[in-house]
């Protein structure tokens, strides 16, 4: 009967998954350039996000964290269209959900942020 639990028991947990999820509001990067908004000459025009996925096989596979932000930022970039532009991304947020099962480890990022317009 104990034999019975105990295989029960690890079954149960073989077969269950787990789910963590980060939110970074802090500045991941090291740009130089700020942007102060205290006076009314913008306007917010839109809110962009790009997106990286990564998964690990027994913690073999996928892109390293740092990559992934920056795949993630890259994605958010192209979708915001400001090159050339009086534009800029504010309010950068990176969102890390991690979830795990047996054997296999899925990571995906987010980068998030307001696209803002000079006049």
């Amino acid at each position: 009967m104990k034999k019975l639990a105990l295989v029960f028991i690890v079954a149960m947990f073989m077969l269950s998954g787990c789910a963590f999820h980060n939110g970074l509001t802090t500045n991941q990067n090291n740009h130089t350039t700020e942007v102060v908004l205290s006076q009314k000459n913008f306007r917010v025009v839109e809110s962009v996000r790009g997106e990286s996925e990564a998964r690990y096989i027994f913690g073999i596979g996928g892109l390293a964290r740092n990559a992934m932000i920056s795949e993630a930022r890259a994605s958010m970039l192209a979708k915001a269209n400001i090159v050339g532009t009086s534009r800029a991304i504010v309010n950068e947020t990176v969102e890390i959900k991690r979830s795990i099962f047996p054997f296999v480890s899925k990571y995906k990022v987010t980068v998030s942020g307001h696209v803002v317009e000079f006049f």
